[in-house]
């Protein structure tokens, strides 16, 4: 579906654009890929690592401004919306600068896409979504709620809203696996709660889950990849085995354990092999077979969170992949 398209990526110099724009490259040749984000430096460090490749365009922008993603849109097939003020305690602190990126930037992206003519468009999401505590989260729920809703917005113009949904990304920039990482050499790793519990995915998941909702969605879906978890405690043992480990207490808006699909949802969730969806209870695309196609609903007290998962990762599994993965561990 996407050989020989134009994509854009809002937010593209983060973790996940650093992962994405390669691989995509790589899988589907696109014609072009466009990196919208408001950062100069991030984009000039970008650039270096594709050269002269044709194919990869940088546009300063920020999703803040319609007017600028209306040009920014021109002749674009496909949107992946990564643009987000997404750190807890910044949220907390800075309530109404989240607000205007996390809901005003969807509200703007969406009626841009619409009206620009684009296919089809992915909006990232959080388990901080899923029975918001904090106002990341809450900002989060509003945006998936607006992603889902476009499709009943574009009409015959034909756009289509998909989400995908996961937790914590192993290694990228801000996450604990860097953080214990810088603080090891001190001999002590400070835990917020030893029953803390995360969900584990890598950035390649997390792209091949933004591809599979391209080609799968009708729209309206969330789609949420099947990932192992583990406790903080066992992540900081994989990073620093003889580490002390003090217990610090939960951060302002933080959830001792992780959540993607909570109970309320569980009658419009499907699962599949590899992932579930949750489908729109609005216009009763839940019921839609075209939507369902081979998924299984899931019970009536279903909730997918890292406390209840079936899967599990062990620490020599989390030590094997910071090994393999050092050179990139907190650098995007």
């Amino acid at each position: 579906m996407l050989e020989g398209a134009t994509i854009l990526l809002t937010g593209g110099t983060g973790s996940f654009g650093h992962t994405f724009v390669p691989m995509t490259l790589e899988r589907y040749n696109p014609k072009k890929i466009i990196i919208l984000s408001r950062d100069e430096m991030k984009q000039w460090e970008m650039a270096k690592l594709f050269g002269s490749d044709p194919r990869v365009r940088f546009f300063i922008g920020d999703v803040r401004d319609r007017d600028r993603l209306y040009r920014s849109l021109d002749g674009v097939d496909f949107v992946v919306h990564a643009a987000a003020t997404k750190i807890v305690p910044t949220a907390e602190y800075n309530p109404f600068e989240c607000v205007k990126t996390n809901v005003t930037g969807a509200m703007n992206l969406i009626d841009a896409c619409i009206d620009k003519g684009v296919r089809r468009v992915v909006a990232l999401s959080t388990d901080k979504a899923s029975s918001p505590v904090n106002l990341y989260g809450a900002t989060k729920l509003v945006s998936d709620k607006l992603f889902v809703s476009g499709n009943a917005y574009s009409g015959e113009h034909g756009t289509t809203f998909s989400v995908v949904r996961y937790g914590n990304v192993m290694g990228s920039r801000g996450s604990v696996i860097p953080f214990f990482e810088s603080v090891k050499d001190t001999g002590e790793l400070p835990i917020t709660d030893p029953r803390m519990t995360r969900f584990m995915i890598s950035l390649e998941q997390g792209v091949e889950l933004v591809w599979h909702a391209f080609e799968d969605m009708m729209g309206g879906e969330i789609y949420v990849k099947k990932i192992p978890s583990m406790t903080v405690s066992q992540i900081a043992k994989a990073v620093a085995p003889e580490a002390v480990q003090k217990t610090v207490g939960i951060r302002p808006g933080e959830k001792l354990h992780e959540q993607m699909i909570g109970s309320e949802d569980a009658a419009h969730t499907y699962e599949y092999d590899e992932h579930f969806k949750i489908l729109p209870a609005i216009n009763n695309w839940s019921a839609s077979a075209e939507r369902i196609k081979d998924g299984a609903r899931v019970s009536a007290d279903f909730r997918y969170a890292s406390d209840n998962n079936p899967e599990w990762m062990d620490v020599a599994a989390l030590r094997a992949w910071i090994d393999s993965n050092r050179y990139k561990i907190g650098a995007i």
